[in-house]
Protein backbone atom coordinates (compact mmCIF):
# COMPACT_ATOMS: atom_id res chain seq x y z
CA UNK A 1 0.00 0.00 0.00
CA UNK A 2 1.47 3.35 -0.73
CA UNK A 3 0.44 5.95 2.02
CA UNK A 4 1.62 9.09 0.19
CA UNK A 5 0.64 10.02 -3.51
CA UNK A 6 3.36 12.79 -5.53
CA UNK A 7 1.73 15.35 -7.79
CA UNK A 8 4.24 17.31 -9.42
CA UNK A 9 4.63 18.46 -13.23
CA UNK A 10 6.46 16.76 -15.60
CA UNK A 11 9.71 19.44 -15.58
CA UNK A 12 10.00 18.80 -12.60
CA UNK A 13 10.75 15.05 -12.19
CA UNK A 14 14.08 15.05 -10.79
CA UNK A 15 12.87 17.29 -7.51
CA UNK A 16 9.78 14.25 -6.88
CA UNK A 17 12.06 11.57 -7.22
CA UNK A 18 14.40 13.26 -4.59
CA UNK A 19 11.13 14.12 -2.27
CA UNK A 20 9.66 10.33 -2.38
CA UNK A 21 13.14 8.63 -1.68
CA UNK A 22 13.22 11.04 1.42
CA UNK A 23 9.96 10.34 2.69
CA UNK A 24 10.57 6.51 1.75
CA UNK A 25 13.72 6.97 3.97
CA UNK A 26 11.37 7.75 6.94
CA UNK A 27 9.69 4.46 6.53
CA UNK A 28 6.80 5.57 4.45
CA UNK A 29 5.08 3.81 1.26
CA UNK A 30 5.37 6.52 -2.22
CA UNK A 31 3.86 6.48 -5.06
CA UNK A 32 4.25 8.78 -8.23
CA UNK A 33 3.39 8.24 -11.82
CA UNK A 34 6.94 7.26 -13.19
CA UNK A 35 6.09 3.45 -11.23
CA UNK A 36 2.65 3.32 -13.95
CA UNK A 37 1.38 -0.24 -15.20
CA UNK A 38 1.69 -0.63 -18.38
CA UNK A 39 -1.38 -2.72 -18.58
CA UNK A 40 -3.48 -0.05 -17.29
CA UNK A 41 -5.15 3.29 -18.02
CA UNK A 42 -3.53 6.26 -16.76
CA UNK A 43 -6.43 8.00 -15.39
CA UNK A 44 -7.80 4.84 -14.09
CA UNK A 45 -4.48 3.98 -11.97
CA UNK A 46 -4.18 8.06 -10.39
CA UNK A 47 -7.92 7.87 -9.48
CA UNK A 48 -7.46 5.23 -7.91
CA UNK A 49 -3.82 5.89 -5.86
CA UNK A 50 -5.61 9.18 -5.29
CA UNK A 51 -8.24 7.62 -2.80
CA UNK A 52 -6.35 5.13 -1.32
CA UNK A 53 -3.55 7.48 0.02
CA UNK A 54 -3.32 8.95 3.45
CA UNK A 55 -1.42 12.02 2.34
CA UNK A 56 -1.26 13.82 -1.21
CA UNK A 57 2.00 15.41 -1.76
CA UNK A 58 1.70 18.68 -4.18
CA UNK A 59 5.00 20.03 -5.59
CA UNK A 60 4.15 22.72 -6.91
CA UNK A 61 6.30 25.18 -9.76
CA UNK A 62 5.73 27.47 -12.68
CA UNK A 63 4.40 24.62 -14.79
CA UNK A 64 2.51 22.76 -12.11
CA UNK A 65 0.86 26.20 -11.39
CA UNK A 66 -0.40 25.73 -15.19
CA UNK A 67 -1.05 22.01 -15.32
CA UNK A 68 -4.26 20.89 -15.28
CA UNK A 69 -3.65 17.24 -13.86
CA UNK A 70 -1.84 18.90 -10.73
CA UNK A 71 -4.79 20.89 -10.31
CA UNK A 72 -7.01 18.96 -10.53
CA UNK A 73 -5.04 16.28 -8.30
CA UNK A 74 -4.21 19.40 -5.71
CA UNK A 75 -7.98 19.75 -5.20
CA UNK A 76 -9.07 16.17 -4.76
CA UNK A 77 -6.43 16.10 -1.83
CA UNK A 78 -7.99 19.42 -0.71
CA UNK A 79 -11.36 17.83 -0.77
CA UNK A 80 -10.45 14.78 0.97
CA UNK A 81 -8.33 16.86 3.82
CA UNK A 82 -4.92 15.17 2.80
CA UNK A 83 -3.31 17.76 1.13
CA UNK A 84 0.27 18.49 1.96
CA UNK A 85 2.03 21.45 -0.36
CA UNK A 86 5.62 22.34 -0.94
CA UNK A 87 7.23 25.21 -3.81
CA UNK A 88 10.40 24.33 -4.93
CA UNK A 89 10.97 27.36 -7.44
CA UNK A 90 9.55 30.51 -5.30
CA UNK A 91 6.06 29.15 -7.13
CA UNK A 92 2.99 30.54 -5.56
CA UNK A 93 0.11 27.83 -5.52
CA UNK A 94 -2.57 29.26 -7.61
CA UNK A 95 -6.44 29.96 -6.29
CA UNK A 96 -7.74 28.84 -3.98
CA UNK A 97 -4.91 26.64 -2.83
CA UNK A 98 -2.85 29.76 -1.89
CA UNK A 99 -4.88 29.84 1.10
CA UNK A 100 -3.67 26.80 2.51
CA UNK A 101 0.55 27.01 3.79
CA UNK A 102 2.92 25.87 1.58
CA UNK A 103 6.42 24.85 2.46
CA UNK A 104 9.12 26.58 0.82
CA UNK A 105 11.63 24.13 -0.88
CA UNK A 106 13.34 26.53 -2.95
CA UNK A 107 16.95 25.02 -3.20
CA UNK A 108 16.40 22.40 -1.27
CA UNK A 109 18.94 19.01 -2.19
CA UNK A 110 18.07 16.79 0.86
CA UNK A 111 19.08 17.94 3.89
CA UNK A 112 16.93 16.59 6.87
CA UNK A 113 17.09 19.85 8.86
CA UNK A 114 15.98 22.44 6.57
CA UNK A 115 12.92 24.41 7.72
CA UNK A 116 10.86 23.62 5.07
CA UNK A 117 11.58 20.09 4.71
CA UNK A 118 10.49 19.88 8.33
CA UNK A 119 7.13 21.65 8.14
CA UNK A 120 6.39 18.77 5.10
CA UNK A 121 7.54 16.21 7.64
CA UNK A 122 5.59 17.46 10.20
CA UNK A 123 2.59 17.33 8.40
CA UNK A 124 2.98 14.21 6.71
CA UNK A 125 3.64 12.89 9.93
CA UNK A 126 0.08 14.27 11.36
CA UNK A 127 -1.98 12.69 8.67
CA UNK A 128 -0.20 9.54 8.70
CA UNK A 129 0.63 9.19 12.48
CA UNK A 130 4.58 8.12 11.72
CA UNK A 131 7.89 9.74 12.32
CA UNK A 132 7.18 13.23 11.76
CA UNK A 133 4.23 13.05 13.73
CA UNK A 134 3.44 16.03 16.46
CA UNK A 135 3.13 13.26 18.99
CA UNK A 136 6.47 12.47 18.46
CA UNK A 137 5.96 8.82 18.39
CA UNK A 138 8.12 6.54 15.91
CA UNK A 139 6.67 4.86 12.79
CA UNK A 140 6.70 1.34 15.19
CA UNK A 141 4.81 3.19 17.81
CA UNK A 142 1.31 1.51 16.64
CA UNK A 143 -0.03 -0.76 14.22
CA UNK A 144 -0.84 0.51 10.67
CA UNK A 145 -4.71 1.34 10.43
CA UNK A 146 -5.91 -1.25 7.97
CA UNK A 147 -8.77 0.92 5.88
CA UNK A 148 -11.77 -0.98 4.73
CA UNK A 149 -11.80 -1.09 0.64
CA UNK A 150 -13.84 -3.51 -1.78
CA UNK A 151 -13.94 -4.63 -5.15
CA UNK A 152 -17.26 -5.42 -6.06
CA UNK A 153 -16.57 -8.16 -9.09
CA UNK A 154 -19.39 -8.55 -12.31
CA UNK A 155 -21.38 -11.33 -11.14
CA UNK A 156 -22.04 -14.06 -13.64
CA UNK A 157 -24.53 -14.84 -15.55
CA UNK A 158 -25.98 -17.79 -15.18
CA UNK A 159 -29.09 -17.50 -17.20
CA UNK A 160 -27.92 -19.82 -19.67
CA UNK A 161 -28.79 -16.72 -21.70
CA UNK A 162 -26.40 -14.29 -23.31
CA UNK A 163 -28.45 -11.45 -23.75
CA UNK A 164 -29.47 -11.59 -20.28
CA UNK A 165 -25.71 -10.16 -19.54
CA UNK A 166 -27.21 -6.72 -18.97
CA UNK A 167 -29.18 -7.75 -15.81
CA UNK A 168 -26.29 -9.51 -14.01
CA UNK A 169 -23.98 -6.57 -15.02
CA UNK A 170 -26.73 -4.29 -13.95
CA UNK A 171 -27.03 -5.99 -10.51
CA UNK A 172 -23.29 -5.74 -10.23
CA UNK A 173 -23.47 -1.71 -10.77
CA UNK A 174 -26.15 -1.19 -8.81
CA UNK A 175 -24.49 -2.90 -5.60
CA UNK A 176 -21.12 -0.72 -6.55
CA UNK A 177 -23.17 2.32 -6.44
CA UNK A 178 -24.86 1.34 -3.18
CA UNK A 179 -21.69 0.39 -1.47
CA UNK A 180 -20.12 3.64 -2.51
CA UNK A 181 -22.74 5.50 -1.11
CA UNK A 182 -21.15 4.59 2.42
CA UNK A 183 -18.51 6.69 3.22
CA UNK A 184 -16.28 4.52 5.48
CA UNK A 185 -16.17 2.63 2.64
CA UNK A 186 -13.55 2.72 -0.34
CA UNK A 187 -15.02 1.32 -3.35
CA UNK A 188 -13.34 0.14 -6.90
CA UNK A 189 -14.62 1.55 -9.64
CA UNK A 190 -17.04 -0.13 -12.01
CA UNK A 191 -14.25 -0.25 -14.59
CA UNK A 192 -11.70 -1.45 -12.76
CA UNK A 193 -13.88 -4.35 -11.59
CA UNK A 194 -15.50 -5.25 -15.06
CA UNK A 195 -12.22 -6.29 -16.51
CA UNK A 196 -11.90 -9.13 -14.30
CA UNK A 197 -15.38 -10.30 -16.01
CA UNK A 198 -15.36 -13.72 -17.62
CA UNK A 199 -12.31 -14.41 -16.39
CA UNK A 200 -10.85 -17.06 -14.00
CA UNK A 201 -9.94 -15.28 -10.64
CA UNK A 202 -7.23 -15.59 -8.01
CA UNK A 203 -8.85 -13.29 -4.74
CA UNK A 204 -6.09 -12.63 -2.86
CA UNK A 205 -3.39 -11.22 -5.94
CA UNK A 206 -6.86 -9.38 -7.22
CA UNK A 207 -6.55 -7.69 -3.65
CA UNK A 208 -3.51 -7.42 -3.67
CA UNK A 209 -2.82 -5.52 -7.18
CA UNK A 210 -5.80 -3.12 -5.99
CA UNK A 211 -5.31 -2.82 -2.88
CA UNK A 212 -8.20 -3.47 -1.46
CA UNK A 213 -9.39 -5.17 1.82
CA UNK A 214 -12.26 -7.65 0.49
CA UNK A 215 -13.52 -8.72 -2.79
CA UNK A 216 -17.46 -9.60 -3.20
CA UNK A 217 -18.49 -12.10 -6.28
CA UNK A 218 -21.17 -13.94 -7.04
CA UNK A 219 -23.77 -14.95 -9.68
CA UNK A 220 -27.17 -14.00 -11.15
CA UNK A 221 -29.94 -16.49 -12.17
CA UNK A 222 -32.78 -14.74 -13.37
CA UNK A 223 -36.30 -17.55 -15.46
CA UNK A 224 -39.59 -18.15 -14.90
CA UNK A 225 -39.94 -14.73 -13.05
CA UNK A 226 -37.55 -15.79 -10.70
CA UNK A 227 -34.21 -14.93 -9.22
CA UNK A 228 -31.52 -16.14 -7.63
CA UNK A 229 -28.55 -14.37 -6.63
CA UNK A 230 -25.26 -15.91 -4.75
CA UNK A 231 -23.12 -13.61 -3.01
CA UNK A 232 -19.76 -14.32 -1.37
CA UNK A 233 -17.55 -11.63 0.54
CA UNK A 234 -13.98 -12.49 0.72
CA UNK A 235 -11.25 -10.83 3.07
CA UNK A 236 -8.64 -10.16 0.70
CA UNK A 237 -5.80 -10.96 2.22
CA UNK A 238 -6.54 -13.79 3.93
CA UNK A 239 -8.70 -16.02 1.20
CA UNK A 240 -11.29 -16.78 4.47
CA UNK A 241 -15.37 -16.21 3.12
CA UNK A 242 -16.62 -13.14 5.74
CA UNK A 243 -19.75 -13.81 4.52
CA UNK A 244 -21.93 -15.81 2.16
CA UNK A 245 -26.08 -16.18 1.02
CA UNK A 246 -28.09 -17.65 -1.62
CA UNK A 247 -31.13 -15.99 -2.30
CA UNK A 248 -33.78 -17.40 -4.39
CA UNK A 249 -36.66 -14.67 -5.21
CA UNK A 250 -40.07 -13.59 -7.27
CA UNK A 251 -38.17 -11.18 -9.61
CA UNK A 252 -40.63 -8.41 -8.29
CA UNK A 253 -38.42 -8.95 -4.76
CA UNK A 254 -35.29 -7.55 -6.63
CA UNK A 255 -34.94 -3.98 -4.78
CA UNK A 256 -35.43 -5.86 -1.54
CA UNK A 257 -33.21 -8.10 -2.55
CA UNK A 258 -30.39 -5.72 -3.92
CA UNK A 259 -31.28 -3.92 -0.02
CA UNK A 260 -30.57 -6.92 1.97
CA UNK A 261 -27.24 -7.54 0.10
CA UNK A 262 -25.66 -4.04 0.44
CA UNK A 263 -26.87 -4.10 4.07
CA UNK A 264 -25.13 -7.54 4.70
CA UNK A 265 -22.07 -6.19 3.29
CA UNK A 266 -21.89 -3.48 4.99
CA UNK A 267 -22.96 -5.49 8.44
CA UNK A 268 -20.25 -8.26 7.41
CA UNK A 269 -17.34 -4.87 7.60
CA UNK A 270 -18.78 -3.84 10.94
CA UNK A 271 -19.56 -0.32 9.36
CA UNK A 272 -21.95 2.12 11.05
CA UNK A 273 -23.98 3.40 8.10
CA UNK A 274 -24.71 7.50 8.60
CA UNK A 275 -29.03 8.07 8.25
CA UNK A 276 -28.31 9.72 4.72
CA UNK A 277 -26.04 6.96 3.97
CA UNK A 278 -28.64 4.33 5.29
CA UNK A 279 -31.67 6.38 3.29
CA UNK A 280 -29.59 6.95 -0.13
CA UNK A 281 -28.85 2.95 -0.17
CA UNK A 282 -32.00 1.23 -2.56
CA UNK A 283 -32.81 4.68 -4.14
CA UNK A 284 -33.44 3.23 -7.52
CA UNK A 285 -35.99 6.09 -9.14
CA UNK A 286 -38.87 3.29 -9.28
CA UNK A 287 -40.29 0.29 -7.80
CA UNK A 288 -41.65 -1.36 -10.83
CA UNK A 289 -39.18 -4.38 -11.83
CA UNK A 290 -41.01 -3.78 -15.64
CA UNK A 291 -39.67 -0.35 -15.91
CA UNK A 292 -36.34 -1.14 -13.86
CA UNK A 293 -35.93 -3.71 -16.86
CA UNK A 294 -36.09 -2.30 -19.16
CA UNK A 295 -33.92 0.70 -17.97
CA UNK A 296 -30.77 -2.09 -17.63
CA UNK A 297 -31.42 -2.52 -21.50
CA UNK A 298 -31.37 1.02 -22.54
CA UNK A 299 -28.29 1.47 -20.10
CA UNK A 300 -26.31 -1.55 -22.23
CA UNK A 301 -26.96 -0.07 -25.15
CA UNK A 302 -25.71 3.20 -24.01
CA UNK A 303 -22.44 2.52 -23.01
CA UNK A 304 -22.06 -0.64 -25.55
CA UNK A 305 -22.75 1.83 -28.45
CA UNK A 306 -21.79 5.03 -30.34
CA UNK A 307 -23.21 8.68 -29.91
CA UNK A 308 -23.54 8.73 -33.62
CA UNK A 309 -25.46 5.52 -34.41
CA UNK A 310 -29.08 6.54 -34.73
CA UNK A 311 -30.47 3.19 -34.57
CA UNK A 312 -29.20 2.81 -31.72
CA UNK A 313 -30.06 6.22 -29.92
CA UNK A 314 -34.04 5.06 -32.04
CA UNK A 315 -33.60 1.77 -29.88
CA UNK A 316 -32.46 3.48 -25.82
CA UNK A 317 -35.24 6.30 -26.54
CA UNK A 318 -38.00 3.47 -27.65
CA UNK A 319 -37.12 1.48 -24.31
CA UNK A 320 -36.56 4.59 -22.15
CA UNK A 321 -40.33 5.99 -23.34
CA UNK A 322 -41.93 2.79 -22.48
CA UNK A 323 -40.49 2.03 -18.91
CA UNK A 324 -41.58 6.35 -18.40
CA UNK A 325 -45.14 5.09 -19.49
CA UNK A 326 -45.04 2.12 -16.95
CA UNK A 327 -43.61 4.61 -14.26
CA UNK A 328 -43.99 8.62 -14.89
CA UNK A 329 -41.94 8.75 -11.53
CA UNK A 330 -39.01 7.01 -12.79
CA UNK A 331 -36.08 10.23 -13.19
CA UNK A 332 -33.40 8.47 -14.47
CA UNK A 333 -35.15 6.66 -17.44
CA UNK A 334 -36.71 10.00 -18.26
CA UNK A 335 -33.07 11.45 -18.46
CA UNK A 336 -31.74 8.90 -20.36
CA UNK A 337 -34.67 9.26 -22.54
CA UNK A 338 -33.38 12.83 -22.92
CA UNK A 339 -30.02 11.77 -23.69
CA UNK A 340 -31.23 9.41 -26.70
CA UNK A 341 -33.89 12.09 -28.06
CA UNK A 342 -30.85 14.90 -27.80
CA UNK A 343 -28.42 13.19 -30.05
CA UNK A 344 -30.95 12.03 -32.54
CA UNK A 345 -31.95 15.97 -32.81
CA UNK A 346 -28.36 17.46 -32.97
CA UNK A 347 -27.51 14.40 -35.50
CA UNK A 348 -30.90 15.98 -37.85
CA UNK A 349 -33.60 14.26 -36.85
CA UNK A 350 -36.74 16.24 -38.04
CA UNK A 351 -39.07 16.61 -35.19
CA UNK A 352 -39.95 18.14 -32.10
CA UNK A 353 -38.93 16.04 -29.76
CA UNK A 354 -34.93 17.69 -29.23
CA UNK A 355 -34.86 15.67 -25.51
CA UNK A 356 -34.93 19.02 -23.71
CA UNK A 357 -38.37 18.25 -22.23
CA UNK A 358 -37.49 14.80 -20.80
CA UNK A 359 -34.21 16.53 -19.32
CA UNK A 360 -36.71 19.21 -17.52
CA UNK A 361 -39.63 16.12 -16.55
CA UNK A 362 -36.25 14.47 -15.17
CA UNK A 363 -35.00 17.13 -13.15
CA UNK A 364 -38.28 18.14 -11.58
CA UNK A 365 -38.26 14.66 -10.26
CA UNK A 366 -34.58 14.89 -9.05
CA UNK A 367 -33.17 18.23 -9.05
CA UNK A 368 -29.77 16.30 -8.17
CA UNK A 369 -29.81 14.00 -11.24
CA UNK A 370 -26.79 14.46 -12.87
CA UNK A 371 -27.07 12.99 -16.34
CA UNK A 372 -30.15 15.05 -16.64
CA UNK A 373 -28.13 18.46 -16.16
CA UNK A 374 -25.27 17.38 -18.60
CA UNK A 375 -28.41 17.07 -21.59
CA UNK A 376 -29.45 20.87 -20.18
CA UNK A 377 -25.70 22.08 -20.86
CA UNK A 378 -25.47 20.00 -24.11
CA UNK A 379 -28.38 22.10 -25.51
CA UNK A 380 -26.96 25.25 -23.83
CA UNK A 381 -23.75 24.94 -25.69
CA UNK A 382 -25.60 23.95 -28.50
CA UNK A 383 -27.80 27.31 -28.58
CA UNK A 384 -24.95 29.38 -28.40
CA UNK A 385 -24.40 29.70 -24.86
CA UNK A 386 -21.20 28.32 -23.26
CA UNK A 387 -20.89 30.07 -20.27
CA UNK A 388 -24.17 28.66 -19.14
CA UNK A 389 -23.37 25.38 -20.75
CA UNK A 390 -20.49 24.65 -18.83
CA UNK A 391 -21.74 26.28 -15.41
CA UNK A 392 -24.15 23.77 -15.88
CA UNK A 393 -21.60 20.78 -16.76
CA UNK A 394 -19.64 21.83 -13.77
CA UNK A 395 -22.65 21.49 -11.73
CA UNK A 396 -23.13 18.05 -13.19
CA UNK A 397 -19.85 17.07 -12.32
CA UNK A 398 -20.39 18.55 -8.60
CA UNK A 399 -23.29 15.95 -8.21
CA UNK A 400 -22.14 13.02 -9.84
CA UNK A 401 -18.13 13.00 -11.10
CA UNK A 402 -18.56 9.37 -11.40
CA UNK A 403 -21.19 9.33 -14.02
CA UNK A 404 -19.54 8.27 -18.43
CA UNK A 405 -22.32 10.69 -19.54
CA UNK A 406 -21.67 13.93 -17.56
CA UNK A 407 -18.00 13.14 -17.98
CA UNK A 408 -18.48 12.69 -21.94
CA UNK A 409 -20.20 15.72 -22.20
CA UNK A 410 -18.23 17.81 -20.54
CA UNK A 411 -15.04 16.73 -22.76
CA UNK A 412 -16.99 16.85 -25.78
CA UNK A 413 -18.22 20.38 -24.94
CA UNK A 414 -14.50 21.14 -23.97
CA UNK A 415 -13.47 20.32 -27.11
CA UNK A 416 -15.69 21.96 -29.35
CA UNK A 417 -14.14 24.86 -27.62
CA UNK A 418 -10.63 23.95 -28.22
CA UNK A 419 -9.95 23.51 -24.61
CA UNK A 420 -7.99 20.64 -25.16
CA UNK A 421 -6.27 20.38 -21.73
CA UNK A 422 -9.44 20.03 -20.17
CA UNK A 423 -11.31 17.68 -22.88
CA UNK A 424 -8.12 15.21 -21.96
CA UNK A 425 -9.03 15.44 -18.55
CA UNK A 426 -12.90 14.39 -18.67
CA UNK A 427 -12.31 12.13 -21.68
CA UNK A 428 -9.33 9.79 -19.48
CA UNK A 429 -11.64 9.92 -16.55
CA UNK A 430 -14.67 8.68 -19.22
CA UNK A 431 -11.92 5.90 -20.32
CA UNK A 432 -12.07 4.67 -17.07
CA UNK A 433 -15.55 4.38 -16.30
CA UNK A 434 -16.44 1.79 -19.53
CA UNK A 435 -14.50 -0.64 -20.14
CA UNK A 436 -15.76 -1.08 -23.62
CA UNK A 437 -16.32 2.62 -24.22
CA UNK A 438 -14.36 3.17 -27.76
CA UNK A 439 -14.97 7.04 -28.61
CA UNK A 440 -12.85 8.54 -25.27
CA UNK A 441 -9.65 6.42 -26.38
CA UNK A 442 -10.41 7.78 -29.96
CA UNK A 443 -10.91 11.23 -29.27
CA UNK A 444 -7.80 11.29 -27.17
CA UNK A 445 -5.48 10.65 -30.35
CA UNK A 446 -6.92 13.65 -31.62
CA UNK A 447 -6.25 15.68 -28.18
CA UNK A 448 -2.83 14.25 -27.96
CA UNK A 449 -1.65 14.64 -31.68
CA UNK A 450 -2.68 18.20 -31.71
CA UNK A 451 -0.73 18.69 -28.36
CA UNK A 452 1.96 16.87 -29.90
CA UNK A 453 2.25 15.08 -26.57
CA UNK A 454 3.19 11.71 -28.60
CA UNK A 455 3.97 8.74 -25.52
CA UNK A 456 -0.04 10.21 -24.20
CA UNK A 457 -0.76 9.61 -27.74
CA UNK A 458 0.64 6.01 -28.21
CA UNK A 459 -1.13 4.97 -24.86
CA UNK A 460 -4.06 5.75 -25.71
CA UNK A 461 -3.69 4.43 -29.17
CA UNK A 462 -3.25 1.23 -28.61
CA UNK A 463 -6.32 0.80 -25.40
CA UNK A 464 -8.91 2.42 -28.31
CA UNK A 465 -7.20 -0.29 -30.73
CA UNK A 466 -7.84 -2.98 -28.24
CA UNK A 467 -11.27 -2.14 -27.60
CA UNK A 468 -12.54 -1.97 -31.21
CA UNK A 469 -11.20 -5.37 -32.29
CA UNK A 470 -12.97 -6.70 -28.89
CA UNK A 471 -15.73 -4.93 -30.68
CA UNK A 472 -15.33 -6.19 -33.85
CA UNK A 473 -14.69 -9.58 -32.41
CA UNK A 474 -17.89 -9.61 -31.47
CA UNK A 475 -20.02 -7.77 -34.58
CA UNK A 476 -17.97 -7.39 -37.78
CA UNK A 477 -20.13 -4.31 -38.80
CA UNK A 478 -19.89 -2.18 -35.75
CA UNK A 479 -19.25 1.44 -37.77
CA UNK A 480 -17.95 2.54 -34.74
CA UNK A 481 -15.23 0.35 -33.81
CA UNK A 482 -14.48 0.24 -37.79
CA UNK A 483 -14.05 4.13 -37.16
CA UNK A 484 -11.98 4.28 -34.49
CA UNK A 485 -10.00 1.52 -34.80
CA UNK A 486 -8.69 3.03 -37.78
CA UNK A 487 -7.59 6.35 -36.32
CA UNK A 488 -5.53 4.04 -33.70
CA UNK A 489 -4.31 2.02 -36.01
CA UNK A 490 -2.72 4.95 -37.94
CA UNK A 491 -1.46 6.26 -34.72
CA UNK A 492 0.46 3.49 -34.10
CA UNK A 493 2.08 3.75 -37.50
CA UNK A 494 0.50 1.10 -39.08
CA UNK A 495 -0.15 2.86 -42.49
CA UNK A 496 -1.44 -0.30 -44.38
CA UNK A 497 -3.09 -2.15 -42.13
CA UNK A 498 -5.53 1.34 -41.42
CA UNK A 499 -6.01 1.44 -45.14
CA UNK A 500 -6.92 -2.37 -45.35
CA UNK A 501 -9.82 -0.98 -42.59
CA UNK A 502 -10.78 1.66 -44.53
CA UNK A 503 -11.88 -0.19 -47.44
CA UNK A 504 -13.63 -3.44 -45.31
CA UNK A 505 -15.05 -0.44 -43.65
CA UNK A 506 -16.54 1.22 -46.78
CA UNK A 507 -17.85 -1.92 -48.33
CA UNK A 508 -19.77 -3.17 -44.87
CA UNK A 509 -20.72 0.35 -43.98
CA UNK A 510 -20.90 3.27 -46.68
CA UNK A 511 -23.95 5.48 -45.26
CA UNK A 512 -22.58 5.63 -41.71
CA UNK A 513 -21.64 9.45 -41.29
CA UNK A 514 -20.04 9.09 -38.39
CA UNK A 515 -17.45 6.17 -39.25
CA UNK A 516 -17.01 8.16 -42.75
CA UNK A 517 -15.86 11.12 -40.49
CA UNK A 518 -13.47 9.21 -38.36
CA UNK A 519 -11.90 7.46 -40.88
CA UNK A 520 -11.59 11.18 -42.75
CA UNK A 521 -9.75 12.36 -39.86
CA UNK A 522 -7.39 9.46 -39.89
CA UNK A 523 -6.25 9.79 -43.28
CA UNK A 524 -6.11 13.65 -42.85
CA UNK A 525 -3.79 14.15 -39.77
CA UNK A 526 -2.07 10.93 -39.31
CA UNK A 527 -1.93 9.44 -43.03
CA UNK A 528 -1.18 12.28 -44.85
CA UNK A 529 -4.15 11.72 -47.59
CA UNK A 530 -6.03 15.23 -48.27
CA UNK A 531 -7.29 13.29 -51.09
CA UNK A 532 -8.56 10.62 -49.80
CA UNK A 533 -10.15 12.40 -46.52
CA UNK A 534 -11.86 15.03 -48.92
CA UNK A 535 -13.75 12.01 -50.99
CA UNK A 536 -14.59 10.57 -47.66
CA UNK A 537 -15.98 13.89 -46.79
CA UNK A 538 -18.03 14.62 -49.61
CA UNK A 539 -21.14 12.45 -49.08
CA UNK A 540 -20.65 13.17 -45.13
CA UNK A 541 -21.43 17.45 -45.80
CA UNK A 542 -24.57 17.04 -47.86
CA UNK A 543 -26.28 15.06 -44.87
CA UNK A 544 -23.99 16.66 -41.66
CA UNK A 545 -26.61 17.73 -38.99
CA UNK A 546 -25.57 21.83 -37.43
CA UNK A 547 -24.26 19.81 -34.38
CA UNK A 548 -21.78 17.56 -36.64
CA UNK A 549 -20.65 20.42 -38.97
CA UNK A 550 -19.66 22.50 -35.32
CA UNK A 551 -17.54 19.64 -34.92
CA UNK A 552 -16.21 19.44 -37.97
CA UNK A 553 -15.02 22.89 -37.48
CA UNK A 554 -13.69 22.52 -34.18
CA UNK A 555 -11.59 19.27 -34.79
CA UNK A 556 -8.19 19.87 -34.87
CA UNK A 557 -7.52 16.36 -36.70
CA UNK A 558 -8.87 18.80 -39.79
CA UNK A 559 -6.78 21.69 -39.47
CA UNK A 560 -4.19 20.36 -42.02
CA UNK A 561 -7.21 20.96 -44.64
CA UNK A 562 -8.40 24.22 -43.35
CA UNK A 563 -6.90 26.39 -46.31
CA UNK A 564 -8.27 23.76 -49.25
CA UNK A 565 -10.69 25.29 -51.63
CA UNK A 566 -12.24 22.02 -51.64
CA UNK A 567 -13.04 21.87 -47.92
CA UNK A 568 -14.12 25.22 -47.72
CA UNK A 569 -16.55 24.85 -50.26
CA UNK A 570 -18.11 21.77 -48.75
CA UNK A 571 -18.52 23.09 -45.69
CA UNK A 572 -20.08 26.15 -47.04
CA UNK A 573 -22.72 24.01 -48.63
CA UNK A 574 -23.48 22.25 -45.87
CA UNK A 575 -24.45 25.69 -43.73
CA UNK A 576 -26.18 27.06 -46.63
CA UNK A 577 -28.30 23.70 -46.67
CA UNK A 578 -29.10 23.42 -43.04
CA UNK A 579 -29.96 27.40 -42.96
CA UNK A 580 -32.82 26.54 -46.15
CA UNK A 581 -33.83 23.14 -43.94
CA UNK A 582 -34.24 25.28 -40.69
CA UNK A 583 -36.90 27.84 -42.92
CA UNK A 584 -38.84 24.78 -43.59
CA UNK A 585 -41.36 23.64 -40.76
CA UNK A 586 -40.73 19.91 -39.52
CA UNK A 587 -43.30 17.75 -40.56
Amino acid sequence: MSDIFISYARSTAVQAKQVAEALRGLGYGVWRDDELPAHRPYAQVIEERLKSSKAVVVIWSADAVKSEWVQAEADRARASGKLIQLAIDGAQPPMPFDRIHCADLSGWTGEADAPGWRKVVASVGDLMGGPGASTGQGAGASPPIRTLSICVLPFANMSGEAEQEYFSDGISEDIITDLSKVSALSVVARNTAFQFKGKAVDIPRIARDLNVSHVLEGSVRKAAGRIRISAQLIDGAAGDHVWAERYDRELTDIFTLQDEISQAIVGALKLRLLPAEKQAIGQRGTGNVEAYNLFLMARRYNVGGSEGDSRRNETIARMCRRAVEIDPGYAPAWALLALARTLLFFAGARDEDDGLAAAERALALDANLAEAHAVRARHLAQQGSPEEAFAEIERALRLDPESFEVNWAAAAMSFRQRRLEDAIRYFEKAMTLMDDDMGSPGMLISCYTALGEEPARWRVAQVALARAEKALSQDPTNGKAMGFGVNALAALGEGERAREWIDRALLIDPDNGSMRFNLACALAARLGDADGALGLFGPWSVKASSSLLAHAKADSDLDSLRDDPRFVAMLAAAEARLAAEARVPAT
